[in-house]
């Protein structure tokens, strides 16, 4: 059976795209069947593989509202070695309609289910807010992974970030947990960040992920040629940390 795994950090511009689409292609390297769900109406992960997002048949918009089954919503690019349900910015319009919808917080759960045991990971990359397509993806979500900067405003949106994951467990998914939080532009020659991962690692022990995700050229490069960075450049810095940390998680699972 497939784990679910919502990519989501309240704060944006954290890497959260940037950690979806590298760690779908790492675990996917790693002789993993991976499924990557664009939950934000930036469409940006469907971009970073290479989908023109207004091209599309179908979208993440037709699986939670328009009851389009998973199963036809599937994009396999070429050139990509997982597959991906895209978003676009008619999942601006889901945000309102979702509000007053049947099972408004169960339906990316139930739209999922039919083919979770076909994956080995799905993962979410989820929209820099809290908001009813961030709530749906942590109800259908096993865990919860963070990508965050080490710097000061970020922990105080982590801390709001767990007040959240609470509420949840509390409500609708008491099976829901946190997977781990990576640290990303991650610079080892600011003292700021380093004081910052220390304070991590002493509240969330081995919750944070040894691997550290660098600022690196070669990250920011790779989206605007449609590609993950695993493609565009295997030697890179960043390719390196994002194989890392799949290799990580895989480890983790296994234990």
């Amino acid at each position: 059976m497939g784990k679910i795994i919502a990519v989501t950090n309240q704060k944006g511009g954290v890497g959260k795209t940037t950690t979806s689409v590298n760690l779908a292609a790492s675990l996917a390297a790693a002789k993993r069947k991976v499924l990557l769900v664009d939950l934000d109406p930036q469409g940006n992960a469907a971009m970073g593989c290479g989908i023109d997002k207004q091209e599309i048949k179908y979208s993440s918009y037709d699986l939670l509202m328009e009851d389009v089954p998973a199963s036809e919503t599937i994009i396999y690019p070429p050139n990509i070695n997982f597959s991906i349900i895209a978003g676009n910015a008619d999942l601006t319009a889901a945000e309102v309609k979702l509000i007053h919808a049947d099972r408004k917080e169960l339906r990316l759960a139930d739209a999922l289910q039919p083919i979770k045991s076909q994956y080995d990971y799905i993962l979410i990359d989820c929209p820099p807010s809290l908001n009813m397509l961030t709530l749906n993806a942590m109800v259908a979500a096993n865990s919860l992974l963070i990508p965050m900067q080490c710097e000061y405003y970020a922990l105080e949106g982590l801390s709001a970030l767990m007040t959240t994951l609470q509420n949840i467990q509390n409500t609708v998914n008491p099976d829901l947990h946190l997977e781990g939080i990576v640290r990303t532009m991650y610079d080892d020659r600011n003292r700021l960040t380093k004081d910052v991962s220390e304070q991590l690692i002493r509240y969330f022990g081995d919750k944070v992920f040894r691997t550290c995700i660098p600022r690196n050229i070669r990250l920011a490069e790779a989206p605007s040629h449609g590609l993950p960075a695993l493609s565009y450049d295997k030697s890179s810095r960043g390719t390196l940390a994002y194989i890392a940390l799949a290799n990580e998680m895989i480890k983790k699972d296994k234990a």
